[in-house]
């Protein structure tokens, strides 16, 4: 029915009717109320009973909102729309064909074209997109509770309920931007809001730094979210420790008595050898004696 007489209109069209709205996207926010703007110039002293005004979508063509013979019209209004959408009956008559949209949704994103026929028909369409904040980032870490320097760690920094898709950007302690072993994995929900998760895989050295930002391409900087890990080499543990002392002074105790026991058993042996030579000299003089009296001569 809509589409009959859109086309009837367009029989009729002349320049004498302008239409008007804004020539660059209108940024909306998720959830709120928004007005398209619309106005139409070179209609005067018209009865709204002339008036017809109809909002489509631009690319589908469907019915966003209809307006004629002084009542709004919800027959072939696209199911999505309804009850969320008006005109501003009290100000059609000073041109004022704008469109009151309400609770915004990311489904909505998209042109939309405002006609309006008085007599004659003019139409102008505008480009809506939808932005939504995203949560404030956060960084976490998974790794051995003891890190040291060289160890492999994976970095993620997520933020959550945000329109258009984030732009993520890893950054060292000293600013420096990290864009190598850096994956970024944008997941939507129902209603079109993203998650967005990114990792960071780095080699870790002492004391590191890093910070994740988050940008949205319509709302701008998100804030960001920084995590700083001390990387210490590698120590005993206190009772290692401890255990390790411990056999130290056995190990020098037992050091300490098999010293005592090859000093006492030199000890032994040399006396045992003094004794042999002491022996064996007193048998040499022995022998020696012996041997100087036999060759003395006996007197008569």
């Amino acid at each position: 029915m809509l589409a009959l007489l859109l086309t009837a209109l367009l029989a009729v069209h002349s320049i004498a009717l302008e239409v008007h709205v804004p020539d660059f996207p209108v940024v909306v926010l998720y959830g709120t109320d928004t007005i398209l703007n619309c106005t139409f110039l070179g209609a005067k002293n018209f009865n709204l009973s002339e008036l017809s005004v109809f909002w489509q979508l631009a690319d589908t063509q469907r019915s966003v909102h209809a307006y004629f013979d002084k009542q709004d019209r919800f027959i072939d209004q696209d199911e999505r729309f309804a009850n969320r959408t008006s005109l501003f009956p009290a100000e059609l008559a000073s041109g004022n064909a704008s469109l009151l949209l309400r609770r915004v949704r990311v489904a909505d994103e998209g042109s939309y074209t405002c006609f309006v026929k008085v007599d004659t028909y003019s139409k102008d369409s505008m480009f809506m997109q939808v932005a939504a904040p995203y949560s404030k980032p956060s960084v976490t870490w998974e790794t051995d509770a003891n890190p040291k320097p060289g160890d492999v760690v994976a970095l993620t920094c997520v933020a959550y309920g945000g329109y258009p898709e984030a732009q993520v950007l890893w950054q060292d302690g000293s600013g420096q931007n990290l864009t190598e072993n850096v994956t970024v994995s944008p997941v939507a929900n129902e209603q079109g809001l993203f998650t967005i998760r990114s990792v960071l895989t780095v080699i870790l050295e002492p004391n590191s730094t890093y910070s994740c930002r988050l940008t949205n391409p319509l709302l701008g900087d998100e804030g960001h979210a920084s995590v700083t890990i001390t990387a210490q080499a590698p120590v005993f543990p206190q009772v290692a420790l401890w255990v390790t002392i411990g056999l130290a002074v056995c190990l020098l105790g037992l050091l300490i008595a098999l010293a005592a026991v090859c000093h006492r058993k030199i000890k032994e042996s040399c006396e045992e050898m003094r004794a042999e030579e002491e022996a064996k000299e007193l048998e040499e003089a022995k022998e020696l004696e012996e041997s100087k009296t036999a060759a003395t001569p006996l007197k008569s």
